[in-house]
Parts: structure tokens; C-alpha cells; sequence
């Protein structure tokens, strides 16, 4: 998505969200799409029995006649699938009959970005992918699914017509914005998404209450693997503030359950951070930007090699 917005030149994004997914998918449309590349029916014959196999929810059995088990291993690989031949051949073909300016698409399971040079373009597309959907009993869902005004020219735009500031929108976990790096020049920055973060530390909060009488060493490795393992997805430049602020947020957490332990512990500030300093790692980007990252060559890429 950061490359796309970055190299290509888009004026408007789709963020597209699709209604109760997994629970839609039509399992006759979806074993079709199956037995076009898989020539073994055995396979596809199990797949038609796992789909009707039902699921246990909190002691009640039920079978559904459509969608697929939100879960279940196979669902994100049943849903790619499906996609595959609803939406993304579909937008290929669709972009090369009706598109004249700069087009970009990115997916990952149900969630769906497009990017476009002309906002004729963006609108026609979103009347189109409504048509497309509905033929596989499937919705755009109305609140959540947007067109708005993004790239390079959104903030001279907006503000010669009096719009404020361009809109944000959030993918995979990030918030992404039109801002402007050190020079003046577009920046397409990512942030933490802070519906994301909170419900990782509620997460967090809810486990560290199981463990709070652990030994604080036994403490400081488990919460160093999750701090470690939050940084390793979330450490893209232009978001080491929002890691700081989890890093924060977890030390406080941390020195709220070490009081509760006993009513005298003198677990003050400076005391934790003292601690999470030992245990917890420091805020650092870890990714390099993406337009770096993908123009990496293999060595079987090169005339040398």
C-alpha cells in the first residue's frame, strides 16, 4: 500500500470494507472457484464436507448454509480464494477496459484499498465493485466503505476549498497520512492504529492480572517477548512515537499490577521504569522505508551473480 501511494500518483482512495464477509460466502460459488485449479476431487470433496462439518460456539452446534468458519485455519485460505476470482481478476480487467489515469489495488484477505488518479474513475469503480458484489450475495457495508481525497495535491486542494486537513484512513493495523517530510516534500507516514493499540493493551492488562504474583523476572520475559513480538510488526518509520507511547503504556500497566500485590509495596515510577529498563526494549524503528525495502535485488538478479 505505502509503495503504491508513494510511486504512483492517486488523488483519491477507496477504502472499501466488505459486510460480514466470512459469514456470506456463497460455499456453492466457492466450490466452483476450487474445482477451476484443483483437478483432484478428493480434495475438493473434503473441503465441501468441512463446510458443512458446523461449528461448536460456547456448547451450541450449528451449520450454516453459507460462509466459512471465522477461525478455522483454512477460512483466510477459503477467502483468498474466493476474492481471487470476485475481485481481483475482476479489477484487473476492469482497469485495463475502463481506466485511463493511474490505478492501484491492494488486498489482503477482506480488506480493500484502491487508489486512483481522477475521482470519475474512483466513483465508477465503486458503482461497479457494488454490481460485482452483489452477483456473489455480497455488500459493501455503507458507513464504513469511503471515497476520500488523498496523495501528493489532497492538502492544497482541501484547503483552497475550505475542507481542513485530508482525511486518514486505516490498513493492517495502521492509520495512514498524508503528511510532509523534513524537505516539504509528500509523505505518506503510518501510525499505530489506537483502536489496535488499546485492545492489545487490554490484552495485556487482562494477562498480566493472571500473573500477578509471578516472580518479576518471570514477568519481565514474558512481557519483553510481547513487547518484542508488538515492535516487530508496528517499528515503520514514521511511528516511533506511537511505539514509545506503547512502550509507556505497557511499564504503567506493569507498575499498577506490582502494587496491587500488596498494599505497602513501594512501587513507585522510578522504581518500574528502573525495571522495565532491564527488561523491556527500547522504541526503535526496525523496518527500512518501503520503496527501499522492495528495491532489494536477489542475487539471482543481477548479471553478475
Amino acid at each position: 500500500m505505502a509503495v503504491g501511494i508513494d510511486a504512483t500518483p492517486v488523488n483519491w482512495i477507496l477504502d472499501a470494507d466488505i459486510r460480514s464477509f466470512f459469514d456470506r460466502i456463497d460455499q456453492t460459488w466457492l466450490v466452483r472457484f476450487l474445482e477451476l485449479r484443483i483437478g483432484d476431487e478428493r480434495i475438493v470433496r473434503l473441503v465441501r464436507k468441512w463446510l458443512k462439518a458446523g461449528v461448536l460456539d460456547a456448547g451450541v452446534w450449528s451449520v450454516s448454509e453459507t460462509g466459512t468458519p471465522q477461525g478455522a485455519v483454512a477460512s483466510p485460505l477459503l477467502a483468498n480464494v474466493f476474492l481471487h476470482y470476485v475481485f481481483d481478476l475482476w479489477a484487473a480487467q476492469w482497469r485495463r477496459r475502463e481506466a485511463t489515469g493511474n490505478v492501484i489495488f491492494v488486498r489482503y484477505a477482506d480488506d480493500i484499498v484502491a487508489g486512483f488518479e481522477h475521482e470519475a474513475h474512483a466513483r465508477r469503480f465503486w458503482d461497479a465493485m457494488r454490481v460485482r458484489f452483489e452477483k456473489f450475495a455480497l455488500e459493501l457495508h455503507g458507513d464504513k466503505t469511503r471515497l476520500l481525497e488523498f496523495g501528493r495535491h489532497a492538502a492544497v486542494r482541501r484547503k483552497r476549498s475550505g475542507l481542513g486537513k485530508p482525511e486518514t484512513f486505516t490498513f493492517l493495523g495502521f492509520t495512514h497520512i498524508r503528511g510532509t517530510a523534513r524537505r516539504g516534500a509528500f509523505q505518506l507516514q503510518r501510525k499505530s492504529s489506537v483502536d489496535r493499540m488499546r485492545a492489545k493493551l487490554q490484552e495485556i492488562k487482562a494477562q498480566l492480572r493472571d500473573r500477578m504474583h509471578d516472580p518479576i523476572p518471570e514477568q519481565g520475559r514474558w512481557l519483553k517477548a510481547v513487547v518484542t513480538g508488538y515492535f516487530a510488526y508496528h517499528a515503520v518509520p514514521t511511528n516511533v512515537r506511537a511505539l514509545g507511547a506503547f512502550r509507556y503504556h505497557v511499564t504503567d500497566l506493569w507498575r499498577r499490577t506490582l502494587r496491587r500485590r500488596s498494599q505497602k509495596d513501594g512501587m513507585m515510577w522510578p522504581r518500574v521504569a528502573k525495571i522495565a529498563e532491564a527488561w523491556l526494549p527500547s522504541p526503535r524503528i526496525l523496518h527500512p522505508w518501503p520503496n527501499r525495502r522492495f528495491a532489494v535485488k536477489h542475487p539471482r538478479w543481477e548479471p553478475s551473480a
